[in-house]
């Protein structure tokens, strides 16, 4: 029979975001019933609340989480009850023209839960990315359920269901990077220093960090940061010439663009060595638009990438992340600012705005 629990929900753009009782339905064919043990406070859910993705109000916000199966639906071979998951929102089908051709990591038809959560009214609730795990429980399709190592601890494994992913994922799927190159990361919130833990796991020699905030960077450097820059009062040309001067003076083999704006992309291009790549992972606002000498982008070769996701294929990297963390091999405990209760999401929101943490974590 369905449950009423309690979820975060977002009723209109702008307005606070509410803990009340919404309605879970009974798992139908290829879907899953999945008990949330732990969700990230990721800026993706603000801009959920504030309108910026879309309008399908209301929201029942929350998606980078972990938890244990508590019910499957006709079908369901991929996960059993009693399986610890990370939920991820690009469940891949397997059959589109992506997928075909070999990238399935691009899937164009992803799948989510068929079926609507609802408030107690019957009001349809959009789940953020297909999820919405700021509630106790949520339904989902089984396929954005990938089972990971029950060992570690659920407010670190449910990171790796967004942002940490897409910034690891940015180093080591996208770029990718290489034994013994150079990275420089521009953006250093809880995406880029993914990027700088990638670009650590990757093997660079020299990882390179950059944000207008030194706490940041602080946090860069628990990562792995070999340099970092602080470009508070920078032109664009000085944090080119400030990332060349620390590469012998032609720019960093990759530089990932974490922020997603005009000023950090150009900053980018031109302090990447020649031939070199850059990749934007940080999301622009739909207004934004980049001017660029079309000249510049032939004579500098190289190659100019965007990041989805971390081009992760969540089957094969979060089990694989998983485990590289329980063996000590890469720091996840870092993004972990503070846990919270369910009640204290606007508040983290507050926090998250104001650069006070790199991740707030709700815990059930």
């Amino acid at each position: 029979m369905p449950h009423t629990v309690k979820g975060v929900v977002s009723r209109a753009k702008g307005e606070p975001a509410e803990l009340v009782d919404i309605v879970v339905p009974d798992p139908g064919p290829g879907e899953a019933v999945v008990d949330i043990t732990a969700c990230g406070v990721c800026h993706t859910d603000l801009h959920y609340r504030e309108g910026g993705i879309s309008d399908d109000f209301p929201f029942l916000l929350g998606h980078e989480a972990a938890g244990v199966v508590s019910a499957v639906g006709e079908g369901v071979i991929n996960v059993a009850v009693g399986d610890t998951v990370v939920l991820n929102w690009r469940a891949v089908c397997g059959q589109c023209r992506a997928c075909k051709r070999g990238e399935p990591h691009y899937c164009f038809n992803t799948y989510n839960a068929a079926q609507p959560m609802t408030l107690t009214d019957g009001t349809p609730l959009s789940p953020t990315l297909g999820i919405g795990a700021f509630c106790e429980k949520t339904l989902v399709h089984s396929g954005q359920c990938t089972k990971v190592d029950a060992a570690a601890d659920p407010a670190v494994a449910g990171l790796l269901g967004c942002g940490v992913m897409a910034g690891i994922g940015a180093a080591v799927n996208t770029a990718p990077v290489r034994r013994g190159q150079t990275a420089a990361i521009i953006g250093c919130g809880g995406v880029g220093c993914a990027a700088v833990a990638g670009s650590v796991l990757a093997g660079a020699r020299r990882v390179i960090a950059v944000d207008l905030d030194d706490k940041k960077l602080g946090w860069a450097t628990d990562l792995g940061a070999t340099h970092t820059i602080n470009s508070a009062g920078m032109d664009e040309g000085a944090v080119v010439a400030a990332i060349q001067s620390l590469t012998g003076g032609f720019g960093a083999d990759v530089v990932i663009d974490a922020v997603g704006r005009p000023e950090t992309w150009r900053q980018a291009f031109y302090a990447r060595d020649l031939a070199g790549t850059v990749v934007l992972v940080g999301v622009p606002t739909p207004g934004m638009e980049l001017q660029l000498p079309l000249l510049d982008v032939f004579g500098r070769g190289g190659a100019l990438k965007s990041s989805w996701y971390g081009d992760c294929l969540p089957e094969r990297d979060f089990p694989m992340l998983i485990d590289l963390h329980l063996q000590g091999r890469l720091n996840l405990d870092t993004f972990v600012s503070e846990t919270i209760a369910l009640d204290q999401v606007e508040e983290a929101f507050a926090k998250m705005h104001r650069g006070e943490v790199l991740r707030s974590v709700v815990v059930l």
